[in-house]
């Protein structure tokens, strides 16, 4: 991997937590990202996951990136307040984005959800709903749409590679085949499309990367991006 912040995997991750927060002041909940993931294969969605590794971890990094302060992202302040007003910082300390009891077991908070719709209603958004399969769809397309950018700096050198990491270190389902593998097999130009469509109407949370748009215009999938036979000239 190329040097950036988060190399590959934590900065797919990054961009994968942010668009689940986004979906969570649009209307979604956690335990609704967090099936829908599921169901998609992953082992756990990333509201568990966050609770069982510390949400101060997160937060953290944002501190240290500023995001509160760029004005070139959507900043979602949903996570940094259950820290700072909330003090929930995951089962280690008996709350997180769920409640838990003293033997672990996990149950949905009101607190956390009443906290959402607060932040929906300060932020001026009007929620609505949203069924499992668009949740999946926006988080598969924000996670590609960020490989693509890491792809074009060569931060990774292949899809391939991508696609090893997701897998072996961030419990993507290995029987879908990684990220890049996905991609393919749902179609470049209706992710371009789709990603277009999101961008018009959200700039800050999506942009439509040059790499996607010029291989959907064109023959090549991601899979020849992997062989020297299939190098993006032009790209």
């Amino acid at each position: 991997a190329g040097v950036c912040d988060g190399f590959i995997g934590n900065r797919i991750l990054a961009r994968y937590r942010h668009t689940a927060d986004v979906l969570l002041l649009e209307g979604a909940l956690p335990a609704q990202v967090d099936k829908a993931m599921r169901d998609y294969g992953m082992a756990m969605g990333p509201y568990e996951a966050q609770d069982l590794s510390g949400l101060d971890i997160g937060y953290a990094n944002r501190q240290r990136q500023k995001l509160r302060e760029r004005k070139d992202i959507r900043y979602v302040p949903i996570a940094d307040r259950m820290v700072e007003d909330l003090k929930r910082l995951g089962r280690k300390s008996g709350a997180g984005w769920y409640d838990y009891t003293d033997n672990g077991k996990q149950s949905e908070s009101n607190t956390v959800n009443d906290l959402i719709v607060q932040a929906a209603r300060a932020a001026h958004v009007q929620r609505k709903s949203f069924s499992a399969d668009e949740i999946i769809e926006r988080i598969l397309m924000a996670k590609t749409a960020e490989a693509m950018a890491i792809l074009e700096e060569g931060i990774a050198e292949r899809p391939c590679d991508i696609d090893l990491v997701l897998v072996h270190g961030y419990g993507f389902p290995r029987w879908r085949g990684g990220l890049m593998h996905a991609a393919d097999k749902m179609g470049l130009a209706q992710i371009a499309s789709r990603l277009a469509s999101f961008a018009k109407a959200d700039p800050l949370s999506w942009k439509l990367p040059p790499l996607l748009q010029y291989l959907s215009q064109g023959s090549q999938s991601l899979a020849d991006l992997n062989t020297k036979q299939g190098e993006r000239k032009g790209a």
